[in-house]
């Protein structure tokens, strides 16, 4: 069946898990009717929110009726990037120092993702502040509205004092992970693994980074991984990798960067007070689709 009210869909199908495949100015709504109205399990798609204050919404509505949620962000189930994880977490390159996103792109759309990566591959440890600077003209503000997505890049702090880096330049996909001992990248999304450890360099005793033997990960589909999360989660009760308030992190953190942006680049704590901001694009929406 096709529908064009997403509250006739939910409440005539009654799905156990949902998938909420719209734009990010749409998300929040559908998703508390959801939760409101019998849904166990939500994968929705990225950014969680167009704004702050929606995505503090979202979590309340979803923790109150205990509803699981997982955010497509699906570096998070990557195995690659699990393998990553796995081996900074094992302190064989020592404590894990920087890392760095080489192409950010637009926050909602693409920033998402790697903005998550960066919590992921940290551990999810909490951040304390973010600077950051978009690359767009000052008429994509009207008030506290954010006319488009903008493309922006900066920094992020964390507790346990690893420092995000979220680059926009020409390299497409890659992301590294630099430790007392050694770094990680990946070049094109996964595609090739560069792996060095710190090694002596010469007979005075000095010391340098080294490329050593690196196990490429095998390959496997995140979005599949990701809804079996869901599943898992249903059947034994069990927290998703990602959840409500990992999802808000990584949301916080976009708007740290835009309100960054508009204080002139300054320094802003985590959490953001500033809630009111919303992206609300000047696009109507796609026609559904019927088969005849």
């Amino acid at each position: 069946h096709q529908y064009t009210d997403y509250r006739e869909l939910i409440d005539k199908e009654r799905p156990e898990i949902l998938s909420i495949a719209t734009q990010p100015e749409q998300r929040a709504e559908i998703t508390i009717y959801a939760a409101e109205h019998g849904v166990k399990a939500i994968y929705a798609e990225k950014a969680m929110s167009a704004s702050l204050g929606e995505a503090y919404a979202m979590v309340e509505a979803l923790e109150r009726h205990g509803v699981l949620f997982n955010l497509g962000t699906n570096r998070r189930w990557s195995i690659a990037y699990d393998q990553m994880k796995a081996l900074v977490d094992s302190g064989e390159l020592g404590a894990l120092k920087n890392v760095i996103i080489y192409n950010n792109g637009t926050l909602f759309n693409t920033g998402s993702h790697y903005i998550d990566l960066v919590m992921r591959l940290n551990s999810d440890h909490p951040a304390l502040w973010a600077q950051g600077n978009l690359r767009a003209n000052a008429d994509i503000f009207d008030g506290d509205i954010l006319r488009e997505d903008p493309v922006g890049e900066g920094l992020i702090y964390f507790a346990n004092g690893v420092t995000g880096y979220l680059l926009v330049t020409p390299r497409s996909g890659d992301i590294e992970v630099i430790c007392e001992n050694g770094s990680l990248t990946a070049y094109n999304d996964g595609l090739e693994w560069h792996l060095r450890r710190r090694t002596p360099i010469d007979p005075q005793g000095r010391t340098g980074f080294v490329t050593a033997p690196f196990t490429e990960p095998p390959v496997a589909s995140s979005t599949l991984r990701l809804i079996e999360d869901l599943v898992h989660g249903l059947d034994t009760g069990e927290a998703t990798r990602g959840g409500p308030r990992i999802s808000l992190a990584s949301t916080e953190l976009i708007f740290a960067l835009i309100e960054s942006h508009r204080q002139g680049g300054a320094r802003v704590a985590l959490p953001v007070q500033e809630r009111t901001l919303r992206m609300q694009r000047n696009r109507g929406p796609n026609k559904p689709k019927y088969s005849v």
